[in-house]
């Protein structure tokens, strides 16, 4: 055996010797050339989005457009395969495992569903992901991690938690008689209690009551709506999807009941024509989290040690029909929504 063992060793090196000197011979002439023929040009990415609404359509432009422009600066394309899973989570389960079998370089997920099923899928080929208008990753990931702290795995991307404690206190500045106020979200999203649970601490701080009214899935959302408007002085949704894509329902309930709702994003403050809401730009979040794509994929970094990012970009809109219709106290340093904004498409 130690012969053989010898033999092969021998082969090998050999083989090395004069692989190492015909390389040598084309090193001077072509090194660097042989560097960069190495370095893709092209990728494919799987984007695996929840729903249709309006944030986190602005998410996925945002991370289109912003790796477009920075691949067309180093020659790099990018083909993107957009799916929407229709608000179900086994359609997020399909569509990434498709992408896994497709073999594409990075898969971008869009909502926490869409985070979990991706990591789900990825968990044998560790493709990486980048997820974005994800609140809370500790609670969609079940880790134990800071807001911030990378997350040890092949995941990463940006979250879209604004400061609680300033939404409860824009709650206090805009109806500064408010005894109670109610948040409305779905049981089924993670990421929606940990945010009642901040604006609740928050309220309660200052002296006005807090209640929760959660529903399942959007076959409850008319009937706990119109429960919680029937009780509260107030209400408030935080960043929620099933919320976002149902907002025409909720708004229903409060129009009759004659209660004001104060929206946690801005694509919840559209479509429930709320007086208003402290938001951060979906737009802005989808670039940043292309940026991280960018450095994955090109610059290679590990997604496992890339710190979940959060932006800094945030705005205070209200909408002033609405404003002036529940007699709203508008601070200084509010933004007027446009009409297209304030009016809830049909």
């Amino acid at each position: 055996m130690k012969k053989f063992a010898k033999k092969i060793a021998a082969v090998a090196l050999s083989v090395a010797m004069v692989g190492g000197m015909f390389a040598g011979c084309s090193a001077a002439s072509n090194g660097d050339d042989a560097k960069t023929s190495n370095k893709k040009t092209s990728y494919k990415i799987g984007i695996c989005q929840l729903v249709t609404h309006d944030a986190l359509d602005a998410a996925t432009k945002g991370f289109e457009d912003k790796l477009n422009e920075l691949g067309k600066a180093d020659g790099i394309t990018f083909d993107f395969d957009y799916q929407n899973a229709s608000g179900d989570s086994a359609n997020c389960t399909t569509i990434a495992n498709k992408f896994v079998s497709s073999n594409y370089d990075l898969i971008m997920a869009n909502a926490t569903p869409a985070l979990q099923a991706c990591v789900t899928a990825t968990a044998a080929s560790k493709t990486p992901v980048v997820a974005t208008s994800v609140t809370d990753y500790a609670a969609a990931l079940d880790i134990k991690m800071n807001p911030t702290d990378p997350t040890g795995i092949n995941v990463t991307g940006t979250s879209d938690l604004a400061p609680l404690d300033k939404q409860a206190q824009q709650i206090i500045d805009l109806f500064p008689d408010t005894k109670t106020v109610g948040v409305i979200y779905c049981s089924a999203e993670a990421n929606s209690k940990p945010q009642a649970d901040g604006v609740k601490k928050a309220l309660e701080a200052k002296g006005v009551n807090c209640e929760y009214f959660a529903f399942s899935d959007s076959n409850d959302i008319s009937a706990v709506a119109k429960n919680a408007a029937s009780k509260v002085d107030v209400i408030y949704i935080p960043t929620d999807n099933t919320a976002a894509s149902n907002g025409a329902v909720i708004d229903d309930a409060c129009t009759n009941a004659n209660v004001p709702v104060i929206a946690g994003e801005e694509g919840i403050f559209t479509n429930t024509r709320a007086v208003a809401t402290l938001s951060i730009s979906y737009y802005a979040l989808g670039e940043t989290t292309a940026q991280m794509a960018y450095d994955i994929l090109v610059n290679g970094k590990d997604p496992a040690t890339m710190n979940i990012q959060q932006t800094d970009g945030l705005t205070y809109k209200y909408n002033s029909e609405q404003a002036k219709k529940f007699k709203a106290n508008i601070p200084d340093g509010y933004e007027e929504a446009t009409t297209a904004e304030a009016t809830t498409e049909e």
